[in-house]
């Protein structure tokens, strides 16, 4: 492809990284994923980071923790707020343990919220909103906050596709009581599979590191917020059971190649924004193209491209011509996610219409960015518009 939708950022160090576990012969989690935490705690300026082996697993965690902790948990039938528009496994675990979902409508301009749609539905049942940060774009925390108000809410942040986007001077991801991050192939940072949770509350914090290895008391320090003081005695640890957990920890490597990763991450996001600046100067000589507007500081996960109405012009064009110029395009996430199939196993409502949603669903797309300049790349995708040119 002239212009990919993903690419690596990896280079001696990463690889250096990989031979140094290969000769310690530790693979299994231990001291490197240990120091990536810290790291990449400090970068978000989190009091803990909890890494996993994915973001969808992170995701799992983060609403698993909610469900366990002592005070306020998250119970069966509890409703909870999610966006129309985002991935499967932002709304997978909160079927599989048993809440209600209400999807509401997306912005037709920034992707994120719409901040009328979400005021309207909270309600009396409302305990918490999943708020997901789309394509590196950070909501408008302070209207959230706003819109909740005094209410006992419970906010969670699925920031897998936003990793250093910031709102008012803050990174995204730690705005509610944990928030998830993806270092997948395609995403700002990759270490093979992964993913973190970071929060400040040291109770979800005790809780992460259990559920994430069978939920055992083995990761745990001696005094925690779980469950009682551990014996000093680790043979007498070795197989305590505490929690329902799972067996979702990262590999050394990942752990190890992240610590690389993240002294890039500043880089990577100031590239990705010089890169935007660009993408928007090109496709504004374009008006039958709506870009995404920007709320705080996006870190450009990708760059959407909705075809405006009435334009003359329809998505199958685009998408015909992107392909002739090799440029590599997905839909936005997954669209509309309430009308996929598999929403009639959850227990749900949809508030209002999510006219926004699907009008993106049906005349949207998104094209990669990268961690370098983009000229050949933009030239491509500048071929692809005046070939639909109405």
């Amino acid at each position: 492809m002239r212009y990919p939708l993903a690419n690596s950022a990896w280079d001696e160090a990463e690889i250096a990284a990989i031979h140094s576990v290969i000769q310690s012969g530790m693979y299994s989690m231990n001291g490197r994923v240990a120091e990536f935490e810290q790291a990449f705690a400090a970068y978000t300026g989190s009091r803990h980071c909890v890494m996993v082996n994915s973001g969808s697993s992170a995701n799992l965690l983060m609403v698993a923790a909610l469900r366990y902790r002592k005070q306020n948990s998250l119970l069966p039938g509890a409703e909870v707020i999610v966006p129309a528009v985002s991935w499967s496994t932002t709304y997978y675990p909160l079927y599989q343990y048993g809440l209600k979902l209400k999807f509401v409508d997306i912005d037709g301009a920034t992707l994120n919220y719409d901040l009328e749609a979400l005021k309207a539905a909270i309600g009396p049942e409302t305990r918490a909103i999943m708020v997901v940060n789309l394509l590196g774009n950070p909501n408008d925390f302070g209207s959230i906050r706003a819109a909740i108000g005094s209410r006992d809410i419970t906010v969670i942040e699925d920031n897998c596709e936003s990793m250093g986007a910031t709102f008012a001077g803050r990174q995204t991801g730690t705005f509610g009581a944990m928030g998830t991050y993806s270092a997948f192939f395609s995403h700002h940072i990759s270490t093979m599979e992964g993913g973190m949770i970071v929060t400040d509350d040291e109770e979800l914090y005790h809780i992460l590191l259990s559920l994430r290895a069978h939920g055992w008391t083995r990761n745990l320090p001696k005094e925690n917020r779980v469950t009682t003081p551990k014996s000093d005695d680790a043979f007498v640890e070795s197989f305590r059971f505490v929690l329902p957990g799972y067996n979702v920890r990262p590999l050394e490597m990942s752990g190890a190649i992240g610590l690389e990763q993240v002294k890039k991450l500043p880089d990577i996001v100031r590239e990705r924004r010089a890169n935007a600046e660009r993408f928007l100067d090109l496709v504004s000589a374009f008006p039958f193209i709506r870009p995404q507007k920007q709320i705080g500081a996006s870190s450009w996960f990708g760059f959407s491209m909705v075809v405006e109405p009435e334009s003359g012009v329809t998505r199958a064009d685009l998408i015909t011509a992107l392909r002739e110029s090799e440029v590599e395009m997905r839909p936005i996430v997954a669209g509309n996610f309430a009308k996929n199939e598999v929403v009639r196993y959850f227990d749900h409502a949809i508030h209002g219409a999510l006219a926004n949603a699907e009008y993106i669903d049906q005349a949207g797309l998104f094209i990669g960015n990268h961690h370098y300049p983009l000229k050949s790349e933009f030239d491509a995708l500048r071929e692809a518009l005046e070939r639909v040119r109405p």
